[in-house]
């Protein structure tokens, strides 16, 4: 890892999230010992993004490789991201700085969301089971698509599933549990599609266990090696090669 590693997550209000994050790139530090990683934020949490680029320009770097902890492609990812790198990238002669994919939808996590469903107590064999699959939420459809297409995934496999939206789009929890119970669900769970706690998830597991007091909720992916083996992944891919302008995954 000759060119240093920027991880960037959204950041919150809630220091659980940041901390996760940290966690996250302990895990991906244990993958790739020597490298030079580093965790920023867009918003809300330090450091941020453009004061990590600086600094590192400033240490004599001048190729970088974001990798965005985020699962979905909506506005932070096709907007502020880009934007952030940009503004940098013009004050500094000679900054290459390459963009990767997005998190986004992979098996990987797939499989990391149902283990901390597994974990949470939920019965993944049970009939009667109704999985709510909480995410975000976004104005861009693609976003909310890849959500939908994951429960449809879990439902063909026999996990009765639906999605449901923290913010910004429908269906949101009560709708997602009374389309489960219209199927027959007669128990209930969360699985969440957020890489760590914070105040959306609360928001979610909230209304789930207004509607029903004994719903299981899972914990988010957090710093599972599955997941630092994708943040691996996606810097590999962008690091090779890197361009003299920025590349967006």
């Amino acid at each position: 890892m000759s060119v240093p590693l920027v991880a960037v997550a959204h950041g919150s209000r809630d220091p659980r999230s940041a901390q996760t994050v940290r966690e996250l790139i302990g895990a991906v530090r244990a993958l790739a010992p020597g490298g030079d990683l580093r965790e920023s934020f867009l918003d809300l949490s330090e450091p941020r993004l453009t004061d990590v680029l600086r600094g590192l320009y400033a240490e004599g770097h001048r190729e970088i490789v974001v990798v965005p902890l985020l699962l979905g492609v909506a506005y932070h990812a096709r907007v502020d991201l880009p934007a952030l790198v940009e503004e940098v990238r013009g004050g500094s002669p000679g900054l290459t700085v390459a963009i990767s994919d997005v998190l986004g939808v992979d098996p990987a996590l797939e499989a990391v969301a149902l283990d901390r469903l597994a974990e949470s107590g939920a019965d993944l064999a049970d009939p009667g089971l109704g999985v709510v699959l909480g995410a975000v939420g976004s104005s861009n459809p693609a976003a909310n698509n890849a959500v939908a297409a994951i429960a449809a995934r879990w439902t063909a496999r026999g996990l009765r599933t639906a999605p449901a939206f923290a913010s910004a789009s429908p269906p949101g929890v009560p709708a997602a549990i009374a389309t489960l119970r219209s199927l027959g669900a007669r128990r209930l769970a969360v699985a969440g599609w957020f890489l760590a706690p914070g105040l959306l998830p609360d928001r979610i597991a909230a209304l789930a266990r207004e509607a029903d007091p004994s719903v299981l909720v899972a914990g988010p992916l957090g710093p599972d090696p599955r997941v630092a083996g994708l943040v691996l992944d996606r810097y590999t891919a962008a690091a090779v090669p890197l361009t003299t302008t920025t590349t967006i995954g």
